[in-house]
């Protein structure tokens, strides 16, 4: 989620895929959001990568329950990398650092700060 102004990507808490859309309904119902970010699974080439088959469904069945919101999508390469670099350099502990839901988090706070910043420009 960003703040009002859109200006700071932060994290919320990491969903299991099958809740995910549970989840997204209540979320929507209690806070005001115009926008829904994907990450868009690309290979280095640029060609979609073998979880896009998953994204882009999930995506139109976002457009038919929300039609009051856009759905966009934004580049996620590398942003594990990136968020296993950022794990490491803030000195959390080793065990914390093989915690997926904490990658993902910080993951999908690089892809909405990402989208946000290349908007804003």
């Amino acid at each position: 989620m960003s703040d009002p102004l859109r200006i700071i990507a932060n994290g919320l808490e990491t969903v299991d895929t099958k809740g995910l859309e549970k989840w997204l309904a209540e979320y929507f119902a209690r806070e005001d959001v115009s926008t829904i970010v994907l990450g868009k699974p690309s290979k280095m080439n640029n060609t979609p990568s073998e979880t896009w088959r998953f994204i882009e469904p999930l995506a139109g069945r976002l457009r038919r329950a929300y039609p009051d919101k856009e759905v966009v999508f934004y580049d996620e390469r590398l942003t594990s990398v990136i968020a296993h670099q950022t794990i490491l350099a803030s000195g959390i502990g080793k065990m914390a650092r093989r915690d997926r839901a904490l990658v993902d988090k910080i993951s999908a706070t690089i892809i909405l700060q990402g989208y946000m910043d290349s908007a804003n420009r």
